[in-house]
């Protein structure tokens, strides 16, 4: 008969037991974790582009921002007597939408290009339009603009508007874009950028406005900031979109209200928080210094009546300035 194993070898055997047993079930439970966040993120299509601008001396310099360039892939155009494009063929000219990000940047945590800018190029390419994404913080050596007191931020608004009018031109002269028939879409910081670079109160844009008004036919605006156009006075040279939530405690719907007119459309939805277009739950940002009540954070997050509703109203928008007009 074998003897008996002394009591405390049975104690270390069943400590190894659990211990063996605890490490198999963590290594099964990441092991779908591993997997999911090793697989690679589809790139969006389209490219970076950094154009030259003209500098202060009259010569091209590369600009201080950049565009994701995403232009729709047309089919040949073929004569049916051929098997190759028809000779002499005219180039098919679509119209183009220049997107400007919020506060947060243009790129994700991963690097790459944010989930909204990703979701809207498919959603412009669904509808056959090219679009180009404006990154305006990277090549300035900033992520993001969030955390930053407003009124200490190193890329202003200024920087932002010029931006705009120099992307623009530079968009107008790309291949397949039908220069007349441009629009501008922003959000938060970038909905503030475009309703600057629209205001002919400015007198940098007022000096462009007659090249201007006849490209740039729709201004789209996610809960801009709107108080800085409001007090300047907002003299719009496009019509302009303002799609707002009612909710937003970071840069307020009472601010754009206001702004309503012939030339300026507000819809808004109640219960809505900043950022309603996304799809992240409704959160609180402590680390934000701004927003309505300065020092106790902004809340964050998606509203999915809002989300939908809102873009139903910017397809119609966009397709009702570009429409050719009546006879």
């Amino acid at each position: 008969m074998a003897a008996a194993a002394p009591i405390g070898t049975l104690r270390v055997v069943r400590r190894l037991k659990s211990c063996l047993s605890a490490w198999v079930a963590l290594l099964l439970w990441l092991a779908p974790t591993v997997a999911i966040a090793a697989a690679p993120e589809e790139p969006p299509p389209g490219a970076w582009v950094q154009p030259s601008v003209p500098s202060p001396s009259g010569e091209p310099s590369p600009a201080l921002w950049r565009v994701w360039w995403a232009p729709v892939a047309d089919p040949p155009i073929s004569d049916p007597s051929t098997s190759g494009p028809a000779p002499g063929a005219a180039p098919v000219l679509r119209p183009a939408v220049l997107l400007f990000h919020g506060c947060g940047g243009a790129l994700g945590r991963n690097g790459g290009l944010s989930e909204r800018l990703r979701t809207h190029i498919q959603l412009f390419h669904a509808q056959g339009w090219h679009v180009a994404a404006l990154d305006a913080l990277t090549l300035r050596g900033e992520r993001e603009l969030c955390t930053q007191r407003t009124g200490t931020r190193r890329v202003t608004q200024r920087d932002r508007r010029l931006d705009a009018l120099l992307a623009t031109q530079w968009l107008a002269h790309q291949p397949g874009v039908d220069e007349h028939r441009l629009a501008w879409m922003g959000w938060s910081n970038g909905g503030s950028t475009v309703l600057a670079a629209s205001n002919r109160s400015h007198p940098q844009v007022a000096a462009l406005a007659d090249w201007l008004q006849p490209r740039v036919r729709g201004v789209v605006a996610y809960y801009p900031g709107c108080e800085s156009e409001a007090r300047r006075g907002y003299r719009p040279f496009s019509e302009t979109l303002l799609l707002l939530g009612l909710a937003d405690d970071w840069t307020p719907a009472a601010a754009c209200l206001p702004l309503a007119s012939s030339a300026v459309q507000v819809r808004s939805w109640a219960g809505a928080y900043h950022g309603f277009d996304g799809t992240a739950p409704v959160r609180l940002r402590r680390d934000v210094p701004n927003g309505q009540n300065p020092g106790q954070g902004v809340h964050v997050g998606a509203h999915p009546e809002a989300r939908a509703a809102s873009r139903e109203e910017w397809v119609r928008f966009l397709q009702r300035v570009w429409a050719p007009p009546a006879d």
